[in-house]
């Protein structure tokens, strides 16, 4: 496998792991703005895990959410999602940094680190899958809200944590398919080939000669 490759999937995934890190706590999931003067103007905004309001005076208020059983099953997956995301793109990195022909970690055994690349790769994936699902499901939801009319509560639009999960997704399934892809321990021209020794006729002819030289204890007539 080319070690540039393992490099940058291993850059990829870590970069993806810290988004992902960043996206979890940003509290800018989804956003509303209440306008009216300049007084009562307000902006309502969400996360997974609480509710915020700012007025125009810049006055913040959040709130965590009370009971996880009350939340909208949405909000409940998306916060499953994200936490299984960050297991598997921690599982990852360690897989993919003893998997690296450039790591020591593992020693010199190429056929076995390239297996723990591979894995890594797969968990980058399954991180990008988790984290994709989560940010789309969230925002589906969003959507699904706000060109309802017939819906009477408030109307959220897309915040910037989704756009830095949707990021991160897409970092760690480019970097799981790089090493997947990449990832051969051996190719077809790089299989080891062993030479092809003709038997030499030198160890052969002396025994045969020393049969025919030696002497014999019995003559002609014993065998008669």
């Amino acid at each position: 496998m080319n070690p540039i490759v393992e490099v940058v999937a291993f850059f990829l995934g870590f970069l993806a792991w810290i988004m992902v890190g960043v996206s979890l706590p940003n509290r800018y999931w989804r956003e509303s703005t209440v306008e009216g003067n300049v007084i009562t103007t307000s902006t309502i905004y969400e996360n997974l895990w609480m509710s915020c309001a700012t007025d125009s005076t810049g006055v913040h208020n959040c709130r965590d959410f009370p009971s996880l059983l009350a939340l909208p099953g949405f909000i409940q997956a998306a916060r499953a999602l994200m936490i299984a995301s960050i297991v598997f793109g921690t599982f990852g990195l360690v897989a993919t940094l003893v998997g690296m022909q450039c790591s020591k970690v593992g020693g010199e055994n190429y056929v076995l680190k390239g297996r723990f690349a591979a894995v890594g790769g797969v968990f980058f994936l399954l991180q990008g899958l988790c984290t994709m699902i989560a940010v789309s499901w969230y925002a589906a939801s969003i959507t699904q809200e706000f060109f309802n009319e017939l819906y009477l509560g408030t109307k959220y639009e897309i915040g910037e944590g989704l756009y830095i999960g949707w990021a991160s997704a897409t970092l760690a399934i480019c970097g799981g398919s790089c090493l997947l892809f990449a990832c051969k321990t051996k190719t077809d021209n790089e299989k080891i080939s062993y030479p092809y020794q003709q038997a030499s006729r030198g160890h052969v002819l002396p025994s045969v000669a020393m049969s025919q030289s030696a002497p014999s204890n019995y003559g002609r007539n014993a065998y008669v």
